[in-house]
């Protein structure tokens, strides 16, 4: 163990106002723990476009309050140097998360400390309720403390600007330098810590998401499950006041648990995160289930099938979402992000309306001028920009409940929604390749691999073109990924991951739909799964996964 890391652990110890991480870091001192010193001082926990995330602990390189009050001081230096007024505010949320309370109430006594109103949501709630709270309240920034869908030891600091959008470059690198320049934790000054909120804030969100949906039928038998997070009530409450019936809820996950008990990954696009909530619709003969990651920003869902309960994809639901809006006649720009299926563009130009593809992120779809809808494959629906610039799991499932039921009274279901979709512009099956590793220096090395080598086909598929997008282009700025164009109208998309140590690779192929054969649709879902299978092969063997 080196003298300078034995010297950067007792410093911070010494300024960490927690007593169970400054144990923590004096313990592992005191036992000379080399490896995990080295690893939580190694370098910082980088603030960037998506905030700060991270594993719980101490050290610069943990989730922790010390982490927390230099950032907290950094986002405030920030919004001063950007000419925010004596009388500019902040409000700041927080999931249920272990210490996601802590960290909330240190950022507000950061905020109050430089001359800031700290308006602080009154408990554990929504991450899309904090972003419409912003302009709500004429706030200059917002902070939601959350982690998402992020394993249970992790816990993550998101910002957002006056505009109700989260943070993109410049902004983030400017962030980070302010950071940077943070001197003593004793040094930095502390108010009070701000205002709770009342209510009223929530009360106005849950009635505009209501709003969203018209008169129609209701009769719609729901399951729900929160994957033990903070969407519960409101949720419960939202379906109440648009009229539906209140769900059926998936008891052991219904109230907000940190250690996130009968789930590996609180993600529903986990295989098995969604099982207990489909067991629940089969017993009791439910129309659709639903559900919210634990932040409540993302919606899943599951529909019968002829073999059971199945899930449905994010492109799925983005398409389903879409149909919906241009039926009822909503104007503007359809978006989504590049690793998302290709039909959104095809349904956006046979209804007359602009479309657009950004980068991973709702950093830059919500950022759109004139946006109508947006959305990406992960789950992520925006529905109402016009409040909530974000992606938006709550009201995302009040529209998929409304469509659902509607269909229901034609004496149809959602599976038939899609099938109208596939006969219009052809079937866009998509998947995805995921894989995560424990050595982060393989990411990279993957990435290289196939800049330097690229397969000339895939899964019996011509690659047409391969586009780098770290070169960037007039439509889309650099970032880190690979898009192979392939015969057939078959796209791959490679890319790592922003929030997870994954490399993730996006598959489509659009299948012809014969409208003159009853099984057509059928006939174009088998053709996709094979053709899928194959060209995830291909890519599995050209990146050496």
């Amino acid at each position: 163990m080196t003298d300078a890391l034995i010297e950067a652990a007792r410093a911070w110890a010494a300024e960490d106002p927690d007593p169970a991480t400054k144990s923590e870091l004096e313990a592992l001192i005191e036992a000379g723990d080399t490896e995990e010193l080295a690893d939580r001082f190694r370098g910082t926990l980088e603030f960037g476009t998506a905030g700060l995330r991270g594993a719980l602990g101490a050290g610069p390189n943990r989730m922790n309050r010390v982490v927390v009050l230099r950032a907290a001081a950094g986002l405030a230096a920030y919004l001063r140097a950007e000419g925010a007024g004596p009388d500019a505010s902040v409000v700041i949320g927080y999931d249920a998360r272990h210490n996601s309370d802590v960290f909330a109430r240190d950022t507000a006594e950061v905020m109050t400390g430089a001359g800031f109103a700290a308006y602080v949501l009154p408990r554990p709630l929504p991450t899309p309720l904090l972003a419409f709270a912003i302009r709500d309240l004429g706030c200059v920034a917002g902070v939601m403390v959350t982690a998402s869908h992020n394993p249970p030891q992790d816990n993550g600091y998101k910002v957002y600007l006056g505009d109700g959008s989260q943070i993109v470059p410049p902004a983030d690198e400017q962030i980070a330098a302010q950071i940077a320049a943070v001197g003593a934790l004793a040094d930095i000054p502390r108010g009070t810590s701000g205002t709770v909120l009342g209510d009223d804030v929530l009360d106005r969100y849950r009635s505009t998401v209501a709003s969203l949906v018209g008169p129609g039928p209701r009769d719609l038998k729901i399951v729900y499950t929160p994957l033990h997070g903070v969407g519960g009530h409101t949720v419960a409450q939202v379906l109440s006041e648009a009229g539906f019936a209140h769900p059926h809820l998936v008891a052991r996950q219904a109230q907000p648990d940190p250690e996130f008990p009968t789930v590996a990954f609180p993600n529903p696009e986990e295989p098995g995160a969604m099982d207990l909530a489909m067991e629940l619709a089969a017993q009791v003969g439910a129309d659709i289930v639903v559900a919210n990651d634990p932040d409540a920003d993302r919606c899943a869902v599951a529909i019968p099938g002829p073999h059971g309960w199945q899930m449905l994809r994010g492109d799925e639901v983005g398409a389903l979402l879409a149909q919906h809006l241009i039926n009822r006649g909503k104007h503007g720009v359809y978006a989504q992000s590049i690793v998302s299926s290709s039909l959104l563009g095809a349904m956006a130009a046979a209804a007359g309306e602009p479309h657009q593809e950004t980068l991973t992120g709702f950093k830059w779809i919500g950022r759109i001028p004139g946006l109508a809808f947006g959305y990406e494959e992960a789950l992520g629906y925006c529905v109402d920009p016009d409040h909530v610039k974000d992606k938006d799991g709550v009201s995302a499932l009040l529209l998929v409940c409304e469509l659902a039921a509607e269909a229901k009274a034609a004496g149809r279901g959602v599976r038939d929604l899609l099938d109208d979709i596939a006969r219009q512009h052809g079937l866009h099956a998509t998947d995805q390749l995921s894989v995560r590793f424990s050595d982060l220096a393989q990411i990279p090395a993957t990435m290289q691999r196939l800049r330097e080598q690229p397969p000339t086909s895939l899964g019996g598929l011509d690659v047409l073109k391969v586009d780098d997008l770290a070169e960037g282009s007039a439509e889309l700025p650099p970032t880190d990924g690979l898009r192979f164009t392939l015969a057939d109208r078959a796209r791959v998309i490679v890319r790592p991951s922003g929030t997870e140590p994954k490399v993730k690779c996006y598959l489509e192929v659009v299948i012809p739909v014969e409208a003159d054969t009853e099984d057509g649709v059928d006939a174009a879902r088998i053709a996709a799964v094979g053709r899928l299978d194959a060209i995830r092969a291909g890519v599995q063997q050209a990146a050496g996964l």
